[in-house]
């Protein structure tokens, strides 16, 4: 019985986390974005459209979505720059928006995080943002 009170437990504790990651997301949007340097930092001050993916090579769902964010690249024709940001080569950036997990998905327009996914989005869902 004590086990089964401890597998209850660990569920509701992931279950609460994950939710949480999501929560945090959400409260991202409309956030504008400041500090980060680079490539990155240039084309967001510049008020281009930019989707950060956020990816670790160790991360089995990243491997799912970067063939998506590859797909997408070709796709967008510079409407959108897109940027792969690998976090465990570049920590600070991730940091900067609030990135708790990956993948992670942030897209900013005119300097302003206009959307925050976290987990596995379909080309379809990404492709409005391009």
């Amino acid at each position: 019985m004590l086990l089964l009170y401890f597998i209850l437990a660990l569920i509701v504790f992931v279950l609460v986390m994950n939710f949480s990651v999501v929560l945090r997301a959400r409260f991202k949007k409309g956030k504008s974005v400041r500090d980060i340097g680079g490539e990155i930092g240039e084309a967001i001050k510049r008020g281009e459209k930019v989707m950060l993916y956020f990816y670790s090579p160790t991360c089995s769902a990243c491997r799912v979505q970067t063939p998506i964010i590859d797909s997408l690249i070709n796709l967008s024709n510079g409407r959108t720059r897109i940027f792969k940001v690998d976090v465990s080569s570049d920590p600070n950036t991730a940091l900067k928006f609030g990135v708790m997990g990956t993948p992670s998905i942030v897209i900013v327009e005119n300097g302003k995080i206009k959307e925050f996914f976290v987990g596995v989005k379909s080309e379809n869902i990404l492709r409005r943002y391009i």
